[in-house]
């Protein structure tokens, strides 16, 4: 049995381009497997709240010394990172915004991101604590980034790879759903490039 963790963060909802790709990705792993279940989490539907001085404050004190709004903070983040834990593989469909995503998901990011939970150090340095796990990264956007002059503004694969990686998910795979508002290409050939392209991941990956 295989559990996926599915995380939406575009405010398109259903008709979201990552969103549509990462829906065919979970499907076709469910065809392959179909005893696997699937957690699904939609930040842009249900956004999490910016981590604040009761979430900061709680990660340096004692457990007797919390109060409830501390806890409360904590116990959200507890339950996303178990979400994470628990997975084997992680989908995160991700639209480009102003070269980067969405602030729904830096949220996200900034409440599973904790030392001694999904990171730790060591003496060689930081060392993440989510491995062997496959993550699929669905990019979607307007124009072409993956290569050719715009990939320096292309802010999404560099960080996610990059906070991702650092606790523990180093195992990713890329499909990108890119060019759907150039007239070149258009959302329906990128997204069937972008569901081609994935089936040969998992191909790969059974």
């Amino acid at each position: 049995m295989k559990n996926i963790l599915l995380i939406q963060s575009s405010p398109r909802g259903p008709e979201s381009y990552s969103q549509r790709v990462a829906d065919s990705i979970v499907n076709e792993i469910k065809n392959r497997n179909p005893s696997t279940t699937v957690t699904f989490r939609d930040l842009a539907e249900d956004p999490l709240p910016h981590v604040g001085p009761a979430f900061i404050s709680a990660l340096s004190a004692m457990p007797e010394e919390l109060t409830a709004e501390q806890s409360d903070a904590l116990a959200s983040s507890d339950a996303l990172i178990e979400e994470l834990q628990t997975a084997d593989i992680v989908v995160l469909a991700v639209p480009m915004h102003n070269f980067g995503f969405p602030s729904t998901l830096e949220a996200w990011i900034d409440h599973v991101v904790r030392a001694g939970r999904t990171f730790t150090y060591s003496e060689g340095g930081p060392e993440g604590l989510l491995k062997g796990k496959l993550l699929i990264l669905v990019l979607a956007s307007g124009g072409v980034y993956s290569n050719g002059p715009a990939k320096q503004l292309d802010f999404q694969e560099p960080y996610l790879r990059a906070v991702l990686g650092f606790i523990g998910l180093t195992d990713i795979e890329i499909v990108r759903v890119e060019g759907v508002a150039m007239s070149a290409i258009g959302a329906d050939k990128a997204v069937a490039t972008a569901t081609a392209h994935s089936r040969e991941i998992l191909a790969r990956a059974a």
